[in-house]
């Protein structure tokens, strides 16, 4: 491919300022889709960093096209994955005339499975109200008639509704190709169109999962490609963690208990009592949450494996779970080759007893059953520390979770020598370091480049942090905080966001909104996280126009409201984790070990990328414009605040209310032109 192609393709008179009115040339963009085009010729790793407005899917999808090579797109959200398959990637196909197939991939939960909803068909106790008798009718019309089988395709049946668990199958229950449906089945014809795509799309748990896979030495998942391209890039980290590491929950146990149960009266009801087998499992599972309840009244109620409070008790629980399922194990492989349904629950019962008993390892006096002796005394004890172990309890459930503290050297291996990985984000830098980002994934190989965000954001926008607001910790902050929010919220005729660094705050803030609403009868939606789904949540706020919605971490990222419907961010807090967040504390306590700062190494840039996440979302296009408001004084009272705020996009900063509300009479008024607002 020829650099000039690229420039011609780009140009204003090019075939994509053509076919879409909207285009508009950017040098970033052209520069962007260059440095991709030489990644993909050297067969390096490129890790780019291009702002809001940039074009970045543009910029990747058409050196993909035309450089004749397999290519795999992976996102942070599938919402994104279906926009880029539905939407996106056929005007570009149009615009540049190329026969270039595409196919979509998304995970086995997204598909129907035609086994498991014809049981759940036949079973009308396992419908748990009358919402899911008619969900159930939903999707079996939609069965019939869908070629994908994509659940986000059946619009009736919320993607979160309960009842899709038990129509989609699992790696541990499919039945492969001893399943009566197999050449009917939805997952295995995606994966047959995703082979012969010249372009594949997924998502990046997806791609965790096959790379989890790849390490148990299954390779069947995602296609072989000489291009990736993972857009969203900035959550990599988090989710690679989540993937690479493990869970088990009481719900799965007792769903365990259940299906043993089932399939043994069904095809083997001679073998055993299966009542009696079913029991055991549930009464095993039972006390075992019962020994960790007392982790309820702990802070997040969470509690590393070190710091169970009633550690013998937990231990010998789980050591009577692990008998249970190795009885069970023993007892469904005698009897698995009778019916799929006995091999599947025999498989699901081997594969959480496995998970269990590698959680358990090693043990409290450091010795590791799964690695020989010699292995643990020449590792120094090193491996104990690989992985951080914790258990996490509430009212409905308990969880088992183990995360490696760093997957930087699992990822950066899954890159084979003759591919090419290209990552993207508008935040994967701290002003300008991408040390935390190579870090955290291994990339220190990687080109790394930034381009800047072609949007006046100085006379587009102002950051606002107001004056005499106490410290997030005093009791009164969320009163004050709302307190100083009211005047802009009023002074704003478009829509307001407000963020929240946890969900406590996002109860509380929204209440005492609630409450200044109804006292000076302001007539506005309020909207909060919690009350319905994510999406029928921002349908709503952008039909409102003026709606305000108070959300914590999923509304952070990933939402695009251009104009008026947007025109106040609010941030309370800076985002820093929470304390209680078991693989931050343990990666905190290595980085302390080792002789670093873990507040400048980890939690600043964190806090750093998030916040300039949040802050993106204020300023969508050239016409937009608008106020962020920070109320946490910490960032231009602390030393380390400047770090933060000179992340931020450069917009104008004030800390006066008069400057703010001044400015939006300005923005507001027909003429719609303003001075811009600054302050050092």
């Amino acid at each position: 491919m020829l650099l000039q192609e690229l420039s011609d393709i780009f140009a204003p008179d090019g075939p994509i300022a053509k076919a879409m009115p909207d285009y508009r040339p950017r040098q970033a963009q052209l520069e962007l889709a260059q440095a991709i085009e030489e990644t993909l010729r050297d067969h390096s790793t490129l890790i780019a960093e291009a702002g809001t407005g940039t074009g970045k899917t543009w910029a990747y999808l058409v050196p993909a096209f035309l450089s004749g090579s397999k290519v795999l797109v992976s996102t942070g959200t599938r919402t994104l994955q279906d926009q880029l398959f539905r939407r996106d990637l056929p005007r570009l196909r149009k615009a540049l005339a190329l026969p270039i197939s595409v196919a979509l991939l998304k995970g086995r939960g997204n598909y129907v499975c035609h086994y498991h909803l014809q049981r759940l068909s036949g079973d009308d106790r396992a419908l748990k109200s009358r919402a899911e008798v008619g969900q159930l009718r939903h999707i079996q019309v939609f069965a019939q008639q869908s070629k994908t089988g994509d659940k986000s395709d059946l619009a009736p049946v919320p993607e979160d509704a309960d009842i899709w668990n038990r129509v989609t199958s699992t790696r541990e229950n499919c039945l492969g190709q001893d399943c009566p449906h197999v050449r009917d089945c939805f997952v295995l014809k995606a994966r047959r169109q995703a082979q012969d795509a010249d372009l594949v799309v997924v998502n990046h748990a997806l791609f965790m999962a096959d790379l989890a896979l790849r390490e148990e030495g299954i390779t069947d998942l995602l296609p072989t490609v000489e291009l990736v391209v993972f857009d969203e890039a900035h959550q990599l980290p988090d989710i690679a963690t989540r993937f690479l590491g493990s869970s088990v929950s009481s719900h799965q146990l007792l769903d365990l208990a259940r299906a043993a149960e089932a399939a043994g009266l069904a095809y083997a009801r001679e073998a055993t009592n299966w009542s009696e087998a079913g029991k055991k499992i549930e009464h095993a599972a039972r006390q075992l949450r019962l020994a960790a309840a007392p982790i309820d009244k702990l802070p997040g109620r969470k509690a590393t494996f070190q710091a169970i409070p009633n550690a013998a008790e937990f231990d010998a629980a789980l050591a009577d779970l692990l008998e249970v399922l190795d009885a069970s194990t023993a007892l469904l492989g005698v009897v698995s080759e009778k019916h799929p349904d006995l091999a599947a629950v025999a498989k699901t019962c081997l594969d959480i007893r496995a998970k269990l008993y590698q959680w358990s390892q090693p043990d409290r006096r450091g010795n590791n059953a799964l690695k020989p002796a010699q292995a643990d005394a020449a590792s120094g004890g090193k491996e104990a520390g690989a992985a951080v172990r914790w258990v996490e309890h509430s009212l409905h459930h308990m969880r088992l979770h183990s995360a490696p503290l760093s997957v930087a050297q699992i990822f950066s291996r899954y890159r084979s020598k003759d591919q090419a990985w290209v990552l993207t984000s508008a935040t994967l830098s701290v002003h300008g370091d991408f040390g935390h980002f190579l870090r955290q994934l291994g990339l220190w190989d990687a080109r790394t480049e930034s381009w800047e965000s072609p949007f006046d954001y100085a006379g587009q926008g102002v950051l606002y942090v107001p004056k005499n607001l106490p410290l997030p910790s005093d009791r009164e902050f969320n009163e004050k905080f709302v307190q100083a929010l009211l005047p802009l919220i009023k002074a704003s005729s478009g829509g307001v966001l407000v963020l929240c660094t946890t969900l406590r705050a996002v109860d509380r803030i929204a209440e005492l909104l609630q409450e200044r609403f109804e006292d000076e009868a302001i007539d506005r939606i309020l909207l909060r996280q919690g009350e319905s789904s994510r999406g029928a949540l921002l349908e709503r706020f952008r039909a409102g126009k003026n709606a305000v919605l108070v959300g914590s971490a999923s509304f952070w990222e990933g939402i695009d409201v251009p104009g008026d419907a947007l025109t106040l961010v609010a941030i309370d807090k800076l985002p820093f984790a929470p304390p209680d967040d078991p693989v931050l504390e343990a990666r905190l306590n290595l980085c302390r070990t080792q002789g670093g700062n873990p507040f400048m190494e980890y939690q600043l840039p964190e806090a750093a990328i998030a916040l300039k996440q949040g802050a993106g979302r204020l300023i969508r296009s050239e016409q937009d414009w608008g106020v962020l408001m920070v109320g946490d004084a910490r960032i231009v009272e602390k030393p380390y605040g400047k770090l933060l705020w000179r992340g931020l996009p450069p917009f104008a900063r004030t800390r006066e209310p008069d400057q703010i509300l001044a400015f939006f009479k300005k923005k507001q008024a027909p003429q719609g032109l303003c001075n811009s607002v600054h302050e050092d």
